[in-house]
């Protein structure tokens, strides 16, 4: 089964770069998806029972982190995948043979990294993510669309070998203590205690450092700006809610290994530390932003600041990181979605060109309104529980100041970020503004609706099964093993 949820994308892929039919290619996606998430769902229903899903003698495994994990991002690609078709005839203009395939690529590496249990081929899978994801974000082919691929490659790449070199650090530990060097996960585990405690320091810092780069933690985040902005809404979805995900999913595999090692205090410091600074530097660059696909980039640094934060918080904080993941991924959908329709509508991303979006494309306008209310942490949305749930869990441990520095920073973003919302959905499109003539569907409006509907059901009644993975993943971080 380790094998088939990896494969399976992949095949799927290769069909749709072999397709054909430019119309009828984006159609692959949502049949894939859907196979996918079968698959994903039989899997998370075997590795309950006796038949765990392993493979490669240990090296792939799907333990409680990772059900969690793939579960949301095979549901969050499905969910893309739905507007994918009605996006791509928009634009067909633009052949979609290697923008179909890379996002099955995509699918397949990110599965491939929350299934790793071995650091170096998590290394692997990480950096294959952004290489087959490049090409998805220059599918604009313009200047801006390039320059932003580079940046998302060049500065990926330095926190990829930053994450070798960690990598590299965290089995000389081994040797340093005179132990037999292993990077498989378990295996650091049990011999956590014995690890040389400086070369473990050093190990996770340079693996936080490489992969909070691949997040977007600040002061790591100078690519999201331009990728986010220039990449499709699909794609930005993809890489805010999946791509993000997965390099958390990384970083938390490593700080399993320092809690087991009774080094908890010390990794807990620095992520707490490193989810303020992402959020104040957010809440900063945030405030009087004129392109609000770039103010989308910035609350991606924000929310991924808050997830390490709640880690860092530890108890009641960990469960609230791990929902808030699910959260803000779906939250992400509905806005990235809704200002690609709204930038489609416009000709622009700029709030100078960009007024009355709520009468030209009511629903797309109506949606980011309501996306903009839920990732502030409004009532009552998803984000709003699990943002609620980490300040719960820090004035619980008494951590009041990190307590009071979340809830600062919240309302300062709240009020940078609804500026530019604000004079986004407000007012009446002046008359000399361009109209491409786009209008809300169907195909590209139901989609963002359904994001929105799951994002409110979140925010009322978090479904069993969900809330027993949840459980699970917490207590699985949290034990020390």
């Amino acid at each position: 089964m380790a094998y088939m949820l990896i494969l399976f994308p992949l095949v799927m892929a290769a069909a749709a770069f072999a397709f054909p039919s430019n119309r009828w290619r984006p159609w692959l996606l949502p049949i894939g998806a859907l196979g996918q998430l079968g698959l994903v769902g039989t899997a998370i229903f075997q590795s309950g029972h006796a038949s765990a899903v392993t493979g490669l003698g240990g090296w792939l495994l799907l333990d409680a982190l990772g059900k969690l994990v793939l579960g949301f991002v095979s549901a969050l690609f499905f969910l893309c995948s739905l507007y994918a078709p009605g996006y791509l005839a928009f634009r067909a203009d633009r052949p979609n043979r290697t923008f179909c395939a890379s996002l099955f690529a995509a699918l397949a590496m990110m599965t491939l990294v929350t299934l790793s249990h071995h650091l170096g081929l998590m290394w692997v899978a990480m950096e294959a993510t952004t290489l087959v994801t490049a090409s998805s974000i220059y599918f604009n082919h313009n200047a801006r669309s390039l320059e932003a691929t580079w940046k998302y490659l060049l500065i990926g790449s330095v926190g990829i070998a930053l994450a070798l070199l960690g990598s590299f650090f965290l089995a000389y530990a081994s040797l340093k203590s005179g132990l037999e060097s292993t990077l498989l996960f378990d295996e650091l585990i049990q011999v956590a205690p014995k690890l040389s405690p400086p070369w473990l320091h050093a190990a996770f810092v340079l693996l936080f450092i490489g992969y909070g780069t691949k997040m977007g933690l600040a002061p790591m985040h100078t690519w999201k700006p331009d990728a986010y902005g220039e990449a499709p809404g699909i794609v930005g979805t993809l890489l805010a809610g999946g791509v993000t995900s997965c390099a958390f999913v990384a970083i938390l595999r490593v700080y399993q290994i320092c809690r087991a090692g009774a080094e908890a205090e010390f990794a807990r410091d620095i992520m707490m530390f490193i989810g303020l600074l992402s959020m104040a530097i957010a809440a900063v660059f945030m405030a009087r932003q004129k392109d609000f696909k770039r103010m989308l980039a910035y609350s991606s640094v924000e929310h991924m600041g808050i997830l390490v934060l709640g880690i860092g918080i530890g108890g009641l904080g960990v469960y609230g990181a791990l929902l808030h993941l699910i959260n803000n991924g779906l939250t992400k959908g509905v806005l990235f979605l809704s200002a690609g329709n709204i930038h489609r509508a416009y000709g622009s991303k700029l709030t100078d060109d960009v007024r009355g979006a709520i009468q030209r494309v009511p629903l797309s306008g109506a949606l980011f309104l309501a996306g903009f209310l839920a990732i502030t942490g409004s009532p009552p949305f998803g984000p709003f529980v699990s943002e609620f749930t980490i300040v719960n869990a820090a004035v619980g441990s008494g951590q009041f100041i990190a307590a009071g520095l979340f809830l600062l920073l919240l309302g300062v973003v709240f009020i940078g970020m609804g500026s530019t919302v604000l004079a986004v959905v407000q007012g009446t499109p002046d008359m000399d503004t361009p109209d491409s003539g786009y209008r809300d569907t169907i195909a590209t409006g139901a989609p963002v609706l359904l994001f929105m509907a799951l994002v409110l059901l979140l925010g009322l009644y978090v479904p069993a099964p969900l809330e027993s993975l949840l459980r699970e993943a917490a207590a699985f971080l949290e034990v020390k093993q």
